[in-house]
């Protein structure tokens, strides 16, 4: 059985890098008065899921473990866009492929917490698929904002990106409660400021820009 003040150190851990990347980001924004994506905003992501994936596994947690499974490669994805993935180290850039293979491995002969015991772990199938479901929505933010940036050809964070956030952060928070993962809950509450600043900022930076057009217009 592994230690749970360890677990919970690795739960705290892996929010506090979650929020952290939300910092630089928020910082970043404010900075320039727009919604901005910083290189370290991914990198940040990538090494705070590799972390939430094993907590997720220590506490038998299927719903938190799914969401960070979608997302992972949308990190690494991310990171191509801005051209910082292969300037890694490529010890570290196998290691980052080779966890989901890893993990699954962990969860088909992990015994006491392999994807069997996780399951039993989760009884309450009502509450297994509120979490399900909430890390669904949290998770298709980031799926979301792939296929826009692969629209635009380049990483950015799309208004849909922030509004599904809080959507899916509040389905979330409220399993983590009944579940009692504090770590979780912790990290989505400095998300909701995150996310409600940079719907802010959204839309002061769109109206700067219909004010500027305007102005050009009336000066021709």
């Amino acid at each position: 059985m592994i230690n749970g003040s360890t677990v919970e150190a690795i739960g705290y851990t892996a929010q506090g890098i979650f929020a952290s990347r939300f910092l630089v980001q928020w910082l970043k924004s404010e900075k320039f008065g727009r919604v901005m994506v910083p290189l370290l905003f991914w990198q940040l992501s990538l090494v705070a899921s590799f972390l939430l994936i094993a907590y997720s596994i220590m506490v038998k947690d299927l719903p938190i473990l799914l969401g960070q499974v979608m997302g992972y490669y949308i990190y690494v994805r991310n990171l191509r866009f801005k051209k910082a993935w292969r300037v890694l180290p490529l010890w570290f850039r196998y290691l980052v492929i080779g966890v989901p293979v890893v993990s699954a491995m962990w969860l088909l002969f992990g015994g006491e917490y392999s994807l069997m015991g996780i399951m039993q772990h989760n009884t309450n199938m009502w509450l297994l698929f509120w979490g399900t479901a909430g890390q669904a929505v949290f998770a298709f933010r980031f799926v979301y904002q792939w296929i826009y940036s692969e629209r635009v050809k380049r990483s950015v964070l799309p208004l849909g990106f922030w509004v599904i956030s809080i959507i899916g952060a509040l389905l979330i928070c409220t399993y983590a409660w009944r579940m009692e993962l504090y770590p979780i809950i912790l990290g989505h509450l400095f998300g909701f400021v995150v996310y409600g600043r940079n719907i802010m900022l959204h839309y002061k930076y769109k109206n700067k820009v219909k004010e500027l057009h305007a102005n050009e217009d009336a000066a021709s």
